[in-house]
């Protein structure tokens, strides 16, 4: 018996060193798999960090002018010959519109109206579309197809037609913008959550839910809707965008936000205005500003799509 015990305990260490070695081994869920793989994305993360610079000069740009956005610099009126033309020593960094107000802080007012109606456009978008699109591929049958013959109907209406009589019919302003831009936008977003509800509804989880007597908006809220989170996400980067897009288009034909309010649209249209003068200042910077976040929102929308694209874990 002593000479078997001999013979075992130099095992002992072995397996203890082996139980230690497997408890350290720790299991990495798909969000942490995706979230590496994106981080790995040197384009995805360069993009966010020049969208995070593009919300820090929106929302503490005005803290380094001393103009503000309606303020006129009567010294700068009639120097035609230096119109737009940026000045450390006047204090007018990115130079003065035809007005003479300085540009610097107006494309601050102008990054925070283009952000803010892409960012709130894509949120409201996103969840209705989820919530609508969740619901018909869910329930399906009969309540799918009059739900999914709306947005057939709703899509086939050209959407910038329905926003340009709205803001001609109630008026210019930023609200009447959100409304436009929410009655269209979701319809894409729920054509797609269907899709992917319709891919997911017959999964074992959803089968044991329903098994249980788990509710059907409960099984929606808790076990489809997370699941969507994925494409949701990509899409809303996309989307996001496309909102900025179409403001900008609207400002750009003189029908979006209204003075003093502006936004990169308004901005590039009055730039367009003063190259007769032969500057390209006052047309630069607003550019400038919207090509760099489009980009930007673009190449973090591609980073996230081959991040959680389950074909490439």
């Amino acid at each position: 018996m002593s000479n078997g015990m001999a013979i075992l305990n130099p095992q002992q260490p072995r397996t203890a060193a082996m139980a230690e070695r497997m408890a350290e081994v720790k299991g990495r869920s798909l969000w942490a798999d995706a979230r590496a793989r994106f981080l790995r994305n040197k384009a995805a993360m360069v993009s966010v960090g020049v969208l995070g610079a593009v919300f820090i000069f929106a929302f503490f740009g005005h803290l380094v002018t001393p103009y503000d956005n309606e303020t006129i610099d009567w010294n700068v009126l009639g120097k035609v010959k230096e119109l737009g033309k940026p000045s450390l020593a006047n204090g007018h960094y990115f130079g003065y519109d035809d007005s003479g107000r300085d540009l610097f802080a107006r494309v601050v007012q102008g990054t925070q109206v283009s952000l803010m109606v892409g960012v709130i456009g894509a949120a409201i978008a996103v969840i209705v579309g989820t919530i609508y699109g969740a619901v018909a591929g869910y329930i399906g049958g009969r309540v799918d197809s009059i739900m999914m013959r709306f947005v057939d109907i709703a899509m086939s209406v050209p959407y910038m037609f329905v926003l340009i009589l709205l803001l001609v019919v109630f008026g210019r302003s930023i609200e009447m913008i959100f409304v436009g831009i929410g009655l269209t936008a979701w319809l894409d977003m729920s054509r797609i959550v269907r899709g992917q509800t319709l891919s997911i509804k017959n999964k074992e989880f959803i089968e044991a839910a329903v098994a249980t007597g788990v509710p059907s908006f409960t099984i929606i809220r808790r076990h489809v809707v997370p699941n969507l989170l994925g494409v949701v996400v990509v899409y809303a980067t996309l989307l996001v965008p496309q909102m900025i897009l179409t403001e900008s288009f609207i400002s750009f034909l003189g029908l979006g936000v209204q003075e003093p309010l502006t936004s990169w649209g308004a901005l590039i249209s009055e730039g367009t205005s003063t190259m007769n003068y032969g500057t390209l200042w006052q047309l630069f910077f607003p550019l400038a500003f919207f090509v760099v976040t489009i980009f930007a929102f673009f190449f973090i929308g591609d980073g996230l799509r081959d991040a959680l694209d389950p074909k490439d874990r």
